[in-house]
């Protein structure tokens, strides 16, 4: 393979990593449509026969979503409406059906197939290619994946594992696709192994938020659920574009809309998710073409303005309070806050000049979105990663909490923060144990009930696992599930750093561009799929999730599995466990033979899962308790803490770097891509693009459709770039940029995170963009 790593090395291609097209790229615009409507309805449709599922996909879509008799979507977090038969979106039947193609993977492929021509296709080719069907070991002399039998698989795990001079020496990785149960089994194994080596998707995606929640609140979650959304009557919605990443959403605010509530879109970028929808499952408004609001005010914040905004906002609320006492919800503040007057007097201090520059707003405009929130009498905020993929985006959800706090909604029906997660299950991970830096409660809980002895010592989150790998550091990696090498930033360090493993293992549905950048030994673990049935001992299992609004349900798969080869992820977990400690005291094989077993030591093991076999099984589950949703704040003072972060600088130094954001398109999930569109931002067949402001590329004598180059300083000084990538004008603010990952990952350097969060820069990654060959 030379030095490619398993990478594509062919130049760059308007595709970028999805399929290869050959038609001309085109840029229609702004989308005019409304979201989701018929263009989701007809997508749905192509989509279940381009995979020749239109009976089972079909059929799917009433039982996706459907909680104990039905499988829980596979794709994003949100909440499950209860009582809507089709809760379903477009992104969600993409995944589903996805998942149930009837192409296969198996020996035949691969002897045809080598590592090495493998790495020159693109992603798309790949995960397209079918769902893997057993299992399969690297062979070093001939570059192929051949058979290898489970058995065998294990053993060549727990030797790698148990060669090691440190436990630290492993890296245990999982992304959110993991069900509760799994994810329990997981750390269990980890930490009885000997290490909090536990990097996870969410260090890349919300690690910011739990650190700013916990800190302020003494709860890494959001206290907002679903009924508080339909209870709020103002909504504001931060750095989110809902259409493409969490489609659900566009019902709850088509519902605000019809019962008068008022929703605020901040989001460099205007987005169609801040327009206008037509809800698929309301068959009137389909029949009649009529859309709903989804939107009553638009705010096009800088990247990174986000916090700028939130202190004018409050800076307004402070004034109001002068002359009107109502503004401040002073019974609340008494009792339950501790360092408003340190804030106010930090909010106070910040002039307008100030708020207005680092915002990119006009004071008008804050103060429009603060009156806003006065008038209101319930209010949610709610962010994704807009927010928390900066350097300081502890301290904005720090201070959207402080927001909330000063007019007492935190802990009332109606009010909360309220983060969405972008993947099923990874909110769901975190608390059932997948977290490199545990507190000490929560070992000593889990090593009194499993009789344990967990390390105490931090484990590697997802960049220091990165610069750990390239260190030559790790000798082990084994992910659950994911593509660590395309989510991860710095693609070529991160997979030149895989290489330098002794052996690399991940259990997967799918081909993807993991498997490809290998150790020296690696092996591919194909596991059943959220929609398959899983057979053990006592009979069928279900499994739980937890979605973004701390409410657990069971999942059911119930269709025949790709292959009889297939392995559950609890199996595949605990014969890993058992072949690497033989005489460990952990029941792994009568856990994996009911996975009730499982559930009643969580019961034991977890806050806030007592009882958890017999309440998972109510119609719609149940949701984890929060002290800080009834007003028991259990941080140190023993109250909602406020807190008083300097207001950050987030304009570059040098008048012609740009800031540019990383993100999905529409036709993608996570590293998934669909296609070479973007329906939603009027693009078609191309990937390999930057958007950019009109005046911007004006500026930089680049006009529409011009092949640029895109050049990256990290922190630590280092250059990194992309060539002949299409510059595409796009209604977002001067100074800023957009474009799509994992395609643009490779601009983020090891340096490139918080210091905050630990989270990579993906929407703070400071640029300059010139002409091709100018």
């Amino acid at each position: 393979m030379g030095e490619s790593f398993g990478l594509m090395t062919e130049e760059p291609r308007q595709g970028g990593l999805g399929p290869r097209v050959d038609g001309e790229w085109s840029s229609t615009g702004p989308y005019e449509h409304p979201a989701a409507g018929w263009g989701a309805a007809l997508t749905v449709g192509k989509v279940l026969l381009e995979q020749r599922q239109p009976v089972a996909g079909t059929k799917a879509m009433f039982t996706m979503n459907h909680p104990k008799s039905g499988f829980d979507c596979p794709g994003c977090a949100w909440p499950d409406d209860k009582g809507v038969t089709l809760d379903i979106c477009e992104n969600g039947i993409k995944h589903v059906t996805w998942e149930m193609t009837h192409k296969r993977v198996g020996k035949e492929f691969f002897a045809e197939h080598s590592v090495s021509e493998l790495s020159q296709w693109s992603d798309f080719e790949l995960e397209d290619a079918g769902r893997l069907v057993g299992p399969m070991v690297y062979d070093a002399e001939t570059d192929h994946y051949v058979p290898i039998s489970w058995n065998d698989a294990f053993r060549l795990i727990a030797h790698e594992l148990t060669a090691m001079d440190s436990p630290d020496q492993a890296a245990f990785y999982t992304s959110g696709r993991l069900s509760n149960e799994a994810s329990f089994l997981y750390q269990l194994f980890a930490r009885e192994l000997g290490t909090n080596n536990l990097p996870d998707c969410s260090n890349m995606c919300h690690e910011g938020s739990g650190r700013g929640l916990t800190a302020s609140l003494a709860t890494g979650k959001g206290t907002a659920d679903l009924e508080d959304w339909e209870n709020a009557d103002a909504l504001f919605i931060l750095g989110v574009n809902a259409a493409s990443n969490a489609p659900r959403m566009l019902t709850s605010l088509a519902e605000a809309i019809d019962r008068g509530a008022q929703i605020v879109h901040v989001n460099p970028l205007r987005e169609v998710a801040g327009t206008r929808t037509i809800v698929p499952h309301e068959i009137v408004d389909m029949a009649t073409f009529h859309s709903t609001p989804t939107s009553t005010m638009n705010l096009q914040v800088r990247p990174g303005g986000d916090l700028a905004l939130i202190r004018g906002m409050a800076k307004v609320v402070f004034e109001a309070s002068e002359t009107d006492p109502s503004a401040l919800d002073q019974a609340f503040l008494d009792r339950y806050t501790s360092g408003l007057d340190a804030y106010r007097a930090l909010v106070e201090a910040t002039t307008w000049d100030e708020l207005v520059e680092q915002a990119g707003l006009t004071e008008a405009e804050i103060r429009a979105a603060a009156a806003v929130y006065l008038a209101s009498k319930a209010c949610v905020i709610s962010w994704c990663l807009g927010v928390s993929q900066h350097q300081h985006g502890v301290d904005t959800v720090r201070e959207i909490v402080n927001l909330l706090l000063l007019r007492g909604n935190v802990g009332r029906k109606g009010t909360g923060p309220s983060p969405v997660r972008g993947h099923s299950n990874v909110q769901g991970n975190r608390t059932c144990g997948i977290n490199h830096k545990p507190t000490e409660d929560w070992l000593a809980k889990l090593d009194e009930v499993c009789g344990i002895t967990s390390p105490r010592e931090p484990g590697l989150d997802t960049v220091h696992t990165v610069a750990a790998l390239h260190r030559g550091d790790l000798k082990v990696f084994l992910g659950m599930g994911g593509n660590f090498v395309r989510a991860a930033p710095d693609t070529a360090l991160t997979a030149e750093g895989m290489s330098r493993c002794e052996l690399t293992a991940h259990v997967s549905t799918k081909l993807n561009r993991s498997h490809l950048t290998h150790g020296k030994k690696a092996l591919i673990l194909p596991c059943l799929g959220r929609t398959e049935r899983d057979e053990q001992e006592s009979g069928p299992q279900s499994i739980s999730t937890e979605d973004a609004m701390s409410s657990v349900m069971l999942s059911l798969g119930s269709r025949k599995p790709a292959s009889p080869h297939l392995l559950s992820e609890p199996e595949i977990i605990a014969r890993i466990a058992r072949a690497t400690m033989p005489d460990s005291g952990t029941p792994w094989e009568w856990y994996v033979g009911d996975y009730d077993r499982i559930r009643d030591t969580m019961a034991k093991a977890l806050p806030g899962f007592e009882r958890f076999n017999e309440l998972v099984r109510q119609q719609y589950g149940f949701r984890i308790p929060q002290p800080a949703r009834e007003r028991d704040f259990q941080t140190p003072s023993g109250k909602a803490e406020f807190s008083d972060a300097e207001l950050p600088d987030v304009i570059p130094a040098e008048a012609d770097v740009l800031v540019l954001q990383t993100m999905r398109s529409h036709d993608q999930w996570n590293t998934t891509i669909y296609s070479a569109d973007d329906r939603y931002r009027g693009v078609r067949n191309i990937r390999e693009l930057v958007f950019m402001n009109r005046r911007d590329m004006k500026e930089r004598g680049i006009a529409e459709g011009d092949l640029v180059d895109i050049v990256a300083t990290s922190r630590d000084g280092s250059v990194r770039s992309v060539t002949a990538f299409r510059a595409l004008e796009y209604d977002t603010p001067r100074g800023s940029a957009a474009g799509y990952f994992p395609e643009l990952n490779v601009l983020l350097g090891p340096d490139d995170y918080s210091r905050q969060s630990d989270q990579p820069l993906m929407k703070d990654i400071r640029v300059r963009i010139a002409k091709t060959g100018g």
